[in-house]
Order: structure tokens, then sequence, then C-alpha cells
């Protein structure tokens, strides 16, 4: 199992760090470093600063919103990026959320699926420098009619085949991204839950494509925390959870929500979501189960770490990618250096 680092959004108050924290990811020798974006920073500008100051570790979106881009534009972003790291760039995309989708980039959060499938297929097209032509539901290339004409792209990507993964958590979604990507980026990921919650969806998508998992990269971002109190460890992520779980997209669609219901977390899931739409932020993150916590988190002692490592591995993970928490840079460095640890001591690296 490979180690990946999450760099979260820039502007989150660390941003003084994250170059150091992806400078020392590259040395421990983690395999990938994770950029994200939502209506702040953008990745690929973050990708690309982190690219040209780090040697070995690949740099990946996690994610490219797909309401923020035309499916060409992100081609070309995906293979200059590819092309000035040297073959290192990985894309992840997702069609974000409908508050974002609909309030910040005014597209119509409609019909997820069909959208997320043609776009793969553009960008794919397009990263193949043939002319680009395209008939489907969303998009048509050339625009009919007018003086639009295929054009193909004409800066080469370092590889022929950038890794493309997909942000996935309802079960349709999931069995698609098994079809159409090379790897799924998950949240908020429980190994006693992984199976039913998204390995046997992204496995029918394999299968329906005719393929096995053998490649396909099962890539879950968690929180790692250090120390010996798992109790007040947990706390930490308790407004966190609650974000996500409360907050996040409307009371009819949040995915977070769902996905928490899917888990057994079907009452305490509906409380967190009353509370926090109400405005008791507070009560909805005391809302939040401990164990909830502990199960999409990795917290405790190296040798307690290292156990839930095992866990992930043994039910699917390829690519585990840790958000090492912290107040100072030296902590965020120290739970770096102990998520290799922990690693190598599960028997994993």
């Amino acid at each position: 199992m490979r180690l990946g680092i999450n760099l979260g959004y820039w502007g989150a108050g660390m941003d003084a760090d994250n170059l150091a924290v992806a400078q020392e990811a590259d040395r421990l020798g983690y395999d990938v470093c994770w950029a994200a974006e939502a209506y702040g920073s953008d990745a690929p500008t973050v990708l690309s600063w982190v690219a040209a100051q780090t040697e070995r570790i690949d740099v990946g979106s996690a994610i490219l919103q797909i309401p923020a881009r035309q499916p060409a534009m992100t081609a070309m972003t995906a293979a200059t990026l590819d092309s000035l790291s040297g073959g290192r760039f990985r894309l992840g995309l997702g069609v974000s959320g409908p508050q974002v989708s609909e309030g910040w980039y005014g597209v119509k959060f409609d019909k997820p699926l069909s959208r997320t499938r043609e776009y793969v297929e553009i960008v794919r097209r397009a990263m193949t420098r043939e002319r680009l032509t395209y008939e489907g539901e969303h998009w048509t290339l050339p625009l009919p009619g007018g003086p639009g004409k295929p054009i193909k792209l004409t800066v080469h990507p370092q590889r022929e085949h950038i890794p493309l993964y997909i942000a996935a958590i309802g079960p349709r979604n999931l069995e698609q991204t098994g079809e159409i990507a090379d790897g799924a980026l998950l949240i908020f990921p429980s190994a006693e839950h992984l199976e039913d919650t998204a390995l046997r969806h992204l496995r029918a998508g394999r299968e329906k494509a005719g393929r096995t998992m053998e490649g396909f990269d099962v890539c879950p971002t968690l929180p790692l925390a250090l120390g010996d109190d798992v109790n007040a460890l947990a706390d930490m992520f308790r407004p966190y959870t609650a974000l996500y779980v409360g907050g996040m997209g409307s009371r009819k669609q949040n995915f977070y929500n769902q996905l928490a219901q899917r888990m057994g977390y079907e009452k305490e899931a509906a409380e967190i979501q009353d509370r926090y739409l109400s405005g008791d932020k507070d009560g909805a993150s005391a809302a939040v189960p401990q164990q909830l916590i502990d199960q999409t988190a990795l917290l405790g002692t190296v040798s307690r770490i290292a156990d839930r490592m095992q866990a992930y591995a043994a039910a699917g993970v390829t690519t585990l990618t840790l958000a090492p928490a912290g107040f100072t840079l030296d902590e965020r460095i120290g739970a770096l250096r102990a998520g290799v640890e922990a690693l190598e001591a599960a028997g994993l690296a």
C-alpha cells in the first residue's frame, strides 16, 4: 500500500507550511501530493508550484471541479502539468455539489453521472492529440452551423496515458467510476464498511467494462493525529465531520450524510444535520459519534495507526492519502513521518 499526502485548500491558514510539508513528503517517499479546490484557491496553480519545488512525488488534483471548466480546458491543464512536472501529474475530477455548482459557477447541477461520463470521454479524446469531435447530450464539438472546426491539442503530455481519478461517494457514481476511471478518490472511508459502501460498487463497474480491480487505485483520504488519548484526538475532528455530514449540500442532497447513514449512523446523521442546518454548529459537533470519527480517521499511537493501516490494506485500499493534523509545522511534519513509520510497522511499505 502506498502513501499520499493531501494539502487541502490553499488559504486555510497553513499556506506558509504547505510547501515544506510537500517537500518532506517527497523526501520520505510519499507517492502523491494532492491539492483541493472549492471556491477559493484553484488546484492547478498550487500543483504547479509544488511540482516545481519537488523531485519525485506525483502531484494530483483532488479535485478539479467539472462545472468549473470546459472539458477541453481540463485536457489542456492536464497535458501542461504533466509536461512541466516530467510526467508526475494525476487528474482527479468531481462534480462538486449543488451549492457550489449553481451558486458559484452558475452551472445547473443535473444529470451528474452522464455529465461526468461525457466529460471524461472528451478529456481523454482531447489528450490523444487527435482532432477533437464529439456529439453528446451535454457537449457537441464543434458547435454545428458555425465557424468552429475540429482542433487538436498542441501540447505533448509527458505520458501517453495520464491517470484519471473520480471523486465518488454514491453507489451509482462509484460503479461508473470503476467503469471509466483509473482510480477512485474516497472520503470518510471506514475500513469496516469499505466493501459495502465502495468496493462492491467499484468492482461492479470494473466488471461492466470487462476489467478486474487489478491496477485500479482505491485512494481514500484520512486525517491523521498522533497521541495517547484517542477520545481527545477525535474531538479535534468533530467540527470537520459535522460540517460535511450536517452542512454540506442541502437537506435532500447531502452525499456525506447519506454515506454516514449507509455506515449505520442513520439517527446520528439526522440529528447532526438538523442541528447544523438550524444554526447549532456546536450541537452538531457534539452529536457526532466518537466511533464514526475513529472509523474514518487515523488516531492514536504509531502502533495503533499501523493496525488501522493493516485493516485498510486488507479492505482493498491501494493508496492511503493522509491529511496530517497539527497546529504547527513541526506537528504536521511529525505526523507525516509517523505515517511512514506506521506503514513500515504494519509491514506494508
